[in-house]
C-alpha cells in the first residue's frame, strides 16, 4: 500500500472527539489525517490556512486524540475537488509528523491509497458517477429504436440519479405494457424454482409474495422489499442510474446496501436483457438478500473490497460473478442454482444444472484468476459447500489483499470502523469478550 497507512476513523461515537460539519454538500473529494508535531495553541488554524491558501473547500474536519501520538492530537480533513490540492497536501505533508491520504485519484499519487466510504451516506458520493446512464442504449439494443421506452428509461435513471440516502424510493406507477413484460418472465421462472432453486432461495421466496406483493400481474416497489429486507438481514436497496463500477458496487455491499435498477427490458424479447433490469434484480438477487448466512457471505465480499488495489477488486469481482451472479451449491448430493444470473434466466438455469458445463468447487484465490464471458452462458461454474463455507473462505481470502488496516462494520451506526492500532483492536476485543460472556451465560441456562 506504498507504505501509507489508514486511519481508524469511523465517524461513529468516537471518545472526546469534537466533529465540525462545515457544509452539507457530499461532493467526493480527497481525505487527509495527519497530526502535528506536538500539541500548540492554534495548529488547527495553521492548518485551516494551509487550505484557504491553495482554495481548497473542505467539508467536514475530525480531531481526536491520536492513537500513535500520546497527548497530542491528529485531525481527518474530507477536502472537496477544489483549488491546488497537490499544493496543499504537500505543505500539510511539511508541517506534519505523519500524513495519510485517501484519494479517489490514488492512481495518480504514489502516496495515497484507494478511497472508500466509512459512512453509510457516504454512498451519495458515488452513485452517480456510473460507467452508463440508464437511458443512454447501445444500437443493438432492443430498445434503441423506440421513443416511448427510451423516454420510460431515462425516467426510471431520474429517479435514482436524484436520490439520497435516507430518503424513500419513490413508487413507481408501471405501465400495462411493463407489467405484461414482468409477467412472462415471471411465469417462466416460478415454475423452475422448486426444482432448480437453493432451499435457502425457495424459503424466502414465498415471503415476498405474501410481503411485497411478488405476483404475476405486479411488479413489486424498491421501497417496499428494502423495508422487508432491513427487518430480515438488515439489508437494504438503493436505486441507481446506471452501472457502477465493480469498486463502488462492491463498496455498497459493505454496508449492506445493494444497488438495484428498477426498470424493466423491452417487451420485443421478454426473456433476453443486455443488461441488469428489475427482473434480474427481484428475481435473481433480493430473496437470498433475506438469507442471514448469503448476506453475510455477500457482505464479506464488500468489506473486502474496501481500500484493496486495484487487481484485487478485479478479483473480488471475479468471485462475485462466479458466486452471486453464476453460484451453484450442493443440497442432498444434487446442484441447486443460488446465483441471480442463473436465477432470473429461463435458459441458463436449465443449462447450468445440465451435464454440458464444467463445475469446479469454490476456492476464491482460483476462482478469481478464472476468465469469463458475458454475453453467453457460462463454459464453468463454481460450487459452494454451504454459504457458511463460501463466507469463511472468503474471510480467508480477504486476509491475503495488501492493506495495512482491518475492516469491521459497526451496525449500530451504520459505519466502517477501520482497524489500523492497538487501540482500535483492543476495544474491538473488548466488544468480543462481552458478546463471549452473553454466548456463554446463555448455553448455560439451556
Amino acid at each position: 500500500m506504498h507504505g501509507i497507512e489508514v486511519d481508524g476513523f469511523s465517524n461513529g461515537i468516537i471518545e472526546k472527539t469534537k466533529t465540525m460539519r462545515l457544509e452539507n454538500d457530499s461532493a467526493l473529494g480527497t481525505c487527509l489525517v495527519f497530526a502535528p508535531p506536538a500539541e500548540e495553541v492554534g495548529v488547527l488554524a495553521k492548518y485551516l490556512a494551509v487550505f484557504e491558501k491553495y482554495g481548497v473547500n473542505l467539508s467536514h474536519i475530525e480531531s481526536r486524540p491520536s492513537t500513535r501520538m500520546p497527548e497530542n492530537y491528529e485531525f481527518m480533513v474530507e477536502c472537496k475537488p477544489s483549488g491546488n490540492i497537490a499544493g496543499a497536501i504537500n505543505d500539510i505533508k511539511n508541517k506534519s509528523e505523519y500524513l495519510k491520504i485517501i484519494s479517489r485519484d490514488y492512481k495518480d499519487n504514489k502516496d495515497s491509497i484507494p478511497w472508500f466510504p466509512r459512512r453509510i451516506r457516504d454512498l451519495d458520493c458515488f452513485a452517480n458517477q456510473i460507467l452508463s446512464y440508464g437511458a443512454e442504449l447501445d444500437s443493438d439494443h432492443p430498445g434503441f429504436t423506440d421513443p416511448v421506452y427510451r423516454a420510460r428509461r431515462k425516467y426510471f435513471a431520474d429517479i435514482a440519479y436524484h436520490y439520497k440516502h435516507g430518503q424513500k424510493i419513490p413508487y413507481v406507477d408501471y405501465t400495462k405494457e411493463e407489467t405484461e413484460t414482468w409477467g412472462q418472465v415471471f411465469r417462466q421462472l416460478t415454475n423452475l424454482y422448486p426444482t432448480h432453486a437453493c432451499k435457502e432461495y425457495n424459503h424466502a421466496f414465498p415471503l415476498l409474495v405474501e410481503n411485497c406483493g411478488f405476483k404475476e400481474d405486479n411488479i413489486p416497489q424498491l421501497e417496499d422489499i428494502s423495508n422487508f429486507l432491513k427487518d430480515c438481514t438488515g439489508f437494504t436497496i438503493r436505486p441507481v442510474a446506471g452501472l457502477l463500477s465493480s469498486r463502488d458496487f462492491l463498496a455498497g455491499l459493505a454496508f449492506r446496501v445493494f444497488h438495484s435498477t428498477q426498470y424493466i427490458r423491452h417487451s420485443s424479447i421478454p426473456l433476453y436483457t443486455p443488461e441488469p433490469d428489475v427482473c434480474h434484480e427481484l428475481l435473481g438477487h433480493v430473496p437470498l438478500f433475506a438469507d442471514p448466512d448469503f448476506a453475510q457471505f455477500a457482505q464479506e465480499i464488500g468489506l473486502a473490497s474496501l481500500g484493496a488495489p486495484d487487481e484485487y477488486i478485479e478479483k473480488l469481482a471475479t468471485c462475485f460473478w462466479f458466486t452471486i451472479e453464476f453460484g451453484l451449491c450442493k443440497e442432498n448430493g444434487q446442484l441447486k442454482a443460488y446465483g441471480a444470473g442463473l436465477l432470473s434466466s429461463f435458459g441458463e438455469i436449465q443449462y447450468a444444472l445440465g451435464t454440458e458445463p464444467e463445475v469446479r468447487p469454490f476456492e476464491p484465490a482460483k476462482t478469481a484468476l478464472q476468465k469469463y464471458p458475458i454475453t453467453e452462458f457460462q463454459p464453468v461454474y463454481y460450487v459452494a459447500e454451504s454459504f457458511e463455507d463460501a463466507k469463511e473462505k472468503m474471510i480467508k481470502f480477504a486476509a491475503t489483499i495488501p492493506r495495512d488496516f482491518g475492516v469491521r462494520y459497526n451496525a449500530y451506526t451504520q459505519s466502517i470502523e477501520v482497524l489500523d492500532s492497538k487501540h482500535h483492536i483492543q476495544r474491538l476485543v473488548n466488544n468480543i469478550n462481552s458478546e463471549i460472556s452473553i454466548l456463554i451465560d446463555s448455553l448455560k441456562k439451556i
